[in-house]
């Protein structure tokens, strides 16, 4: 097992340190056969793994509870509230807009594109903070063993950096970019989901669906967040996540506090209890009617229905992880480097009240695209 002793500096990451690491990895990437006490901590590791791998609702609570165990591990946070979002976007589509604008099939590949990431980033993400709890506990780094869990290279040097430099912001970028081209040839590259999601609903995902807008509850009431734009392209998707990271932790006591009083059921009365409610007020065969102005529901209006994930959807039995290392370039470091916005604005609540108007607008109508020509 090769070891690299970094050289701290607080002005400016070791980049070419880790990129020279990552080299020497790829140089001896052969695994040797594991030690009977080694193959029992991976099968400990895969088990814990899969039970808590069953749906967005498991997920995102494993999530927080790596966090309040690693505080650390800032990416446990980021995460658990990214993966919210994602147990939102799955549940809108049994709700009550989403089920006049799409095909039953349009919502279920829809689901099965959601679901699939949600599932692929957790198997190969939350892994790795079992491996660093042991080696916590051990009191020595195991992150060799990282590549026996089909876990990148990338992330093999980046930990055994962490573990003698602490800076929980590489750790944290060095997840996002991780997780996000991890996902890119077993999801967003993957021809079913260009197909039948991406190609299909482009316009839909983009303008309509928010399916582009993350948010962050604290407080009563409040949203922070961002939009993604070019959802298909790897480079905005990481940058999202720096910009995401940096809205999260400019006030993280906030979130903190929100996401300890709110635990997640995938619906959206989580964060908006006066608009959306988990039971469906509405009257079936009566035609949708206006509900919202300016994010308040109109006199004598219904709450939108937004359902708990557990009762929209059946847990899914997926598919072995597709194998490979997606780790080719060093460059892809450059990522870590800090973006030089000290403050990044996390305003969303206007911006996300102009999409649920247009959703309705659009459930009204039945019609989508041609309202957004």
């Amino acid at each position: 097992m090769i070891v690299i002793f970094f050289i701290r500096n607080r002005e400016k990451p070791p980049i070419e340190f880790i990129k020279d690491e990552i080299k020497l990895k790829m140089k001896n990437a052969a695994l040797q056969p594991l030690t009977k006490e080694n193959q029992g901590l991976f099968e400990r590791i895969r088990r814990e793994t899969q039970e808590l791998n069953l749906n967005n609702v498991t997920r995102t609570k494993a999530y927080f509870d790596i966090y309040q165990k690693h505080p650390e591990i800032h990416w446990a946070f980021l995460g658990h509230m990214v993966s919210r979002n994602g147990g939102w976007n799955m549940t809108d589509l049994k709700g009550d807009l989403l089920t006049r604008l799409l095909t039953k099939k349009e919502r279920n590949d829809y689901f099965s594109f959601l679901e699939r990431g949600n599932w692929l980033i957790f198997q190969d993400a939350y892994p790795q903070f079992l491996l660093y709890g042991e080696s916590l506990k051990r009191g020595k780094p195991l992150f060799y063993l990282l590549p026996y869990l089909n876990i990148s290279t990338f992330m093999e040097t980046i930990w055994n950096y962490f573990w003698r430099s602490p800076d929980p912001y590489i750790l944290t970028m060095a997840l996002v970019i991780n997780e996000q081209n991890y996902l890119e040839k077993r999801v967003i590259q993957n021809p079913v989901y260009q197909k039948d999601v991406l190609n299909t609903l482009e316009f839909k995902l983009q303008d309509v669906l928010s399916f582009n807008q993350i948010l962050f509850p604290y407080r009563k009431n409040s949203l922070a967040g961002q939009t993604l734009h070019q959802f298909q392209t790897l480079h905005e998707r990481i940058l999202l996540g720096k910009r995401l990271y940096k809205v999260l932790f400019q006030k993280k006591d906030s979130f903190i506090k929100w996401a300890k009083e709110h635990p997640h059921t995938g619906s959206r009365k989580d964060y908006w209890p006066h608009i959306f409610n988990n039971v469906n007020e509405g009257i079936p065969g009566i035609p949708y009617q206006l509900r919202l102005n300016s994010c308040k529901l109109r006199w004598g209006a219904s709450k939108i229905y937004s359902p708990d994930l557990m009762s929209a959807w059946k847990i899914v039995h997926h598919q072995e992880a597709e194998k490979g290392d997606w780790f080719r370039d060093g460059q892809v470091a450059d990522y870590l480097l800090e973006t030089n916005e000290t403050q990044i604005n996390g305003e969303i609540e206007y911006e996300y009240c102009k999409t649920l108007e247009r959703l309705e607008l659009a459930s009204l109508a039945k019609k989508v695209i041609t309202l957004f020509d």
